[in-house]
């Protein structure tokens, strides 16, 4: 195990400047911590240019505003902010972690005077999975914990609150050997993965679920644009898991996923091929910075 993620060296822009990231604390009394009063995005950085960074700037601000709170930056300077944390680090190929959150000033559930802070931290991380593993397609479990219904949470958001049961299915996949785990939603109908959205191979065809008890990734958004470039037809649709036996691939998509196919769910199994392999490639391609991409 590496360095614990509070002790590694570099910056970490906070509230507009940059602090040693030692220095980058919160207060104990902090209500983002105490009431999950905070949204977050998860990005990357390629060849030194965060990929799609307005989008997900913009789906930070998005996120805060569905949360009661207004982030104090916009969306120009988030983006500005995340590439001066690649640069002055120089992690032309890393991770990127935006968090916004409610502060200190006051300690209840009701607090919407307190300060929105915003932080910018990145560093080296490696995609969630291996190449060997990605080749031959990870395994998935089936989550016990279901994505709510979206009367009952704020679904389209991106905040941290929504995690803590993907937390806990993940850990348990783990434990039992596998990758992550499935999530269906309130209905019983596949949703997505604890940390990525999915896909299915029929006839040559995409099928994914219509994302709206859960994000809709911007990941996602890329690899059905990218579909569409090939001329696959991408199906948004309910998907019941006894479905799952007649898809012949499957694949997930995701900031740290990327894109990686799956040979098993549970006790459903697939065959990573063409397509999976296919839009992979794609996305590896897309992400690079232009000038690379063009260089390719």
């Amino acid at each position: 195990m590496g360095a614990s993620f509070d002790e590694i060296d570099g910056v970490i822009w906070y509230d507009g400047r940059l602090v040693p990231w030692k220095d980058a604390n919160v207060h104990l009394l902090t209500h983002g911590l105490h009431y999950a009063s905070c949204v977050f995005e998860g990005e990357r950085a390629y060849g030194g240019k965060v990929f799609r960074s307005t989008a997900h700037s913009e789906r930070l601000k998005a996120s805060a505003n569905i949360l009661d709170f207004e982030i104090p930056f916009s969306v120009a300077e988030i983006d500005a902010a995340k590439q001066r944390v690649i640069d002055t680090n120089n992690l032309p190929d890393a991770y990127l972690r935006p968090i916004a959150w409610r502060g200190s000033e006051m300690m209840g559930v009701s607090a919407p005077n307190n300060t929105i802070h915003l932080a910018i931290a990145a560093w080296q991380w490696p995609s969630y999975f291996d190449p060997a593993s990605k080749l031959k397609g990870i395994r998935i479990d089936l989550a016990e914990y279901r994505r709510p219904d979206p009367r009952t949470i704020p679904a389209l958001a991106k905040a941290s609150g929504l995690y803590m049961i993907c937390t806990i299915s993940r850990h348990k996949a783990e434990r039992k050997g596998y990758a992550d785990a499935m999530m269906l939603d309130w209905e019983g109908r596949v949703a997505e993965c604890t940390g990525a959205n999915i896909f299915f191979v029929q006839d040559g065809k995409l099928h994914t679920p219509i994302a709206d008890c859960f994000l809709a990734g911007i990941t996602r958004a890329t690899v059905i644009d990218l579909a569409g470039r090939r001329g696959i037809e991408v199906i948004e649709r309910r998907i019941m898991p006894e479905e799952l036996g007649g898809f012949s691939e499957c694949f997930i998509t995701g900031t740290a996923a990327e894109v990686t196919p799956v040979s098993e769910i549970a006790e459903w199994r697939f065959t990573p091929g063409a397509i999976s392999e296919a839009l992979m490639k794609d996305y590896a391609a897309e992400v690079q910075p232009k000038g690379k991409r063009e260089a390719a």
